[in-house]
């Protein structure tokens, strides 16, 4: 049986997917006065943080090579602070919203949609889960829409911060995630793959020669039944431990909140929340 988390996932993502699939969110911290993408990233998404060290928003993120953090924090944040890069962030992901949505964003779904999510996402124990619970901190926002989006991507974070355990517990890292994720979705070789393509191929030979080593890769860069079952054990326990905020609401509460979201998330999907 489908878990509730893997299907709340497969209906909230399109939602958090225009923060960085869409136009509108770029623009905003651009005009802020970000000079270019991943420094408007790094800025707004480790924003809820407060002004730690890269190593922190390191640490958080996991799945950034060593330095990448370091390159945009703290220097995203000396003349913008944080809270206004993550204000530009919810602006521009609304936008993005409203925009794909059409008449679907002024609609009852929107609403229910909101409730629902809300009360679940401001449900869970923040124990363990960094990137969720400074979210925790940020007021929730009032308007229908922008709530929905607030709390889809506080849930997002949850799942995060509950992938990253499961991760650990496995002894994966943040770059070998990424091979991993990368033949799972059937990209070959996984090298290509967008997140991991522009690291050195030094480093990146190390990493699929380590996966080799375990047995997780056969001599081709492809998964052994090893490999399979690892990734397939990280993504099970990942919606194992998303299950928490969803508890909260009734069998009926889930199938109101499941046939709110269909619709809305069948339209983002149709245009790649862009």
């Amino acid at each position: 049986m489908t878990r509730v988390a893997r299907r709340m996932f497969e209906l909230l993502e399109p939602i958090c997917l225009v923060t960085f699939m869409a136009d509108e969110c770029g623009e905003e911290l651009a005009a802020l006065g970000h000079p270019n993408y991943w420094d408007g990233y790094f800025a707004s998404r480790a924003a809820p943080l407060g002004r730690v060290p890269a190593e922190v928003v390191h640490a958080a993120f996991y799945n950034f090579a060593p330095g990448e953090a370091a390159r945009h924090i703290p220097k995203a944040w000396e003349k913008i602070p944080p809270e206004e890069s993550f204000a530009a962030r919810e602006r521009g992901s609304v936008a993005s919203l409203r925009r794909i949505l059409g008449d679907l964003a002024e609609s009852p779904d929107v609403a229910v949609a909101a409730e629902l999510t809300t009360n679940a996402a401001l449900s869970a124990s923040t124990v363990g889960r960094v990137m969720y619970a400074g979210l925790r901190t940020v007021p929730m926002p009032v308007e229908p829409l922008n709530r929905l989006w607030h709390s889809a991507t506080m849930l997002r974070e949850h799942r995060g911060d509950g992938h990253i355990a499961a991760l650990v517990g496995a002894r994966v890292g943040g770059t070998e995630a990424h091979v991993l994720s990368a033949l799972a979705m059937g990209v070959y070789p996984a090298e290509s793959f967008g997140r991991i393509h522009h690291l050195p191929k030094k480093r990146l030979a190390a990493v699929m020669d380590g996966l080799r080593e375990r047995g997780v890769l056969d001599a081709e860069g492809r998964f052994t039944e090893t490999g399979r079952a690892l990734q397939e054990r990280i993504e099970e326990l990942t919606d194992q431990l998303a299950e928490e905020p969803y508890e909260v609401l009734t069998d009926g509460e889930l199938d109101e909140l499941v046939t709110a979201l269909e619709p809305l998330a069948a339209r983002l999907r149709a245009t790649g929340s862009q």
